[in-house]
């Protein structure tokens, strides 16, 4: 695949990766759901979903290491700001061979593109939060947001994961 094959899908994956409505107990599930695919899987890493501004669920899997949530803070700003996945931008950026500092004026002590990052969208309301990990490489990050999403849609995972 080619680097706009990949900016081609995660734009579809942002298309269809909506809910109808997500919700306190739509965090947990999807939540829960990551943490169990991970450590069945044997990764290290950590998990946040933030909605209408605050943190709704949070794990640290073992072997996680302290500097996996300065990259999650990193990469839940980009997607609250640009309402984007966060692999969709640094894929974008790397296209056009620019940075966000030189695009936009963010500093990348604070942002972050790099995949691990998702908007949560609900039809009819827009943008209400992010679910997003940190540990693997981003790639393998971004993935892992997008099967649990598709699988709590009821959508087919192979069609949307990159390959």
């Amino acid at each position: 695949m080619t680097i706009e094959d990949d900016i081609a899908k995660v734009g579809e994956q942002e298309r269809r990766l909506r809910f109808d409505r997500f919700d306190l107990t739509s965090a947990w599930s999807v939540g829960e759901h990551i943490r169990r695919l991970a450590l069945e899987r044997g990764h290290a890493l950590s998990i946040d979903i933030h909605i209408n501004g605050m943190q709704a669920f949070f794990a640290a899997l073992p072997e996680a290491r302290p500097d996996f949530e300065h990259w999650i803070r990193r990469k839940r700003n980009l997607v609250q700001r640009f309402l984007r996945s966060s692999y969709g931008i640094g894929l974008e950026l790397k296209a056009q061979n620019v940075t966000m500092e030189e695009k936009w004026g963010i500093a990348s002590a604070d942002y972050a593109a790099h995949g691990g990052c998702f908007p949560i969208f609900v039809n009819g309301v827009g943008c209400i939060g992010t679910v997003t990990v940190s540990g693997l490489p981003q790639r393998d990050d971004h993935n892992l947001v997008v099967e649990v999403l598709a699988l709590h849609l009821g959508l087919g995972v192979e069609a949307l994961r990159l390959a």
